[in-house]
């Protein structure tokens, strides 16, 4: 025997049933694109943060301006960095690539002894580098190399292929107080643009949350570089702000203090962050 539906029950049915899959889509789409982690940028300060970007997405970095002051006993050098760029792509839950490049720069020396001044302008290297988790995706120990690609010149340019390896590290001391280690070994060019030595050292910070979206952290590093024109140890001590107004977004502002007669006396530099 057929039966028939009458027509109010009939539309009940249907509206049910269109609810019943938007709800279904709804839940599909939350499966299908999970909640990102926290914004976590490699800018600002010293150390390189052990976290990985989401996979599928991008966060682009630029050094908006970057100013370094080196004052040696027979010259005075000022540097100018803008657009120092790093783009990085989640591949998956644990592992990102990075693509970074100084795209100007602009190196003012002055001789101390007879007052000349000389002016180069010129585009920095190419930086490519794969950043993988070792303990998961919210992980606190990362492995990164890296290498260098000579496209710049000489002075903001290295001349010559490096590459090097990072281990960054960072976990929580108490709420709202996290400390980061970065060890780091490289095969540094040599000053002359040609050949590579070893260089290695660390970086050791504190960072601590002043409010839900500002953090300060203090840092200080040290690095021996063995170049064949003369040993070297470089020591420097950062203090850095970052503001996130939202969970896409940052802006940056810092500065490094030399805290040797081999470290450039002062840098200063902010920037802005981005994630898509």
């Amino acid at each position: 025997m057929l039966h028939t539906f009458s027509r109010p029950g009939f539309q009940r049915t249907m509206i049910a049933l269109a609810g019943a899959a938007g709800l279904a889509l709804v839940a599909t789409s939350a499966q299908a694109e999970p909640e990102l982690r926290d914004f976590c940028a490699d800018r600002p300060g010293l150390n390189t943060p052990p976290c990985t970007v989401d996979p599928g997405h991008v966060v682009v970095e630029v050094g908006l301006g970057d100013w370094t002051l080196d004052r040696q006993p027979d010259a005075r050098t000022d540097t100018i960095i803008a657009g120092d760029l790093l783009v990085r792509y989640g591949l998956d839950a644990t592992t990102e690539i990075q693509l970074g490049w100084t795209s100007y720069g602009h190196v003012r020396v002055r001789d101390n002894a007879t007052g000349a001044i000389s002016k180069v302008a010129r585009t920095g290297d190419v930086l490519l580098s794969v950043r993988k988790s070792l303990a998961g995706p919210d992980g606190k120990v990362a492995i990164q190399p890296f290498v260098t690609v000579p496209v710049g010149h000489t002075p903001v340019g290295a001349g010559d292929w490096g590459a090097g390896v990072l281990l960054p590290i960072g976990f929580d001391l108490v709420k709202g107080i996290q400390i980061a280690f970065t060890p780091e070994v490289d095969a540094a060019v040599d000053s002359d643009g040609s050949g590579r030595h070893l260089a290695y050292g660390s970086v050791a910070g504190l960072t601590e949350a002043l409010t839900k979206k500002i953090n300060l952290t203090e840092e200080i590093s040290a690095t021996r570089d063995e170049d064949p024109s003369g040993h070297t140890t470089q020591a420097l001590a950062s203090l850095s702000l970052a503001y996130q107004p939202g969970k896409n977004s940052q802006f940056d502002v810092g500065t490094v203090l030399g805290l040797n007669r081999n470290s450039p006396d002062v840098e200063v530099y902010f920037g802005v962050a981005r994630r898509f």
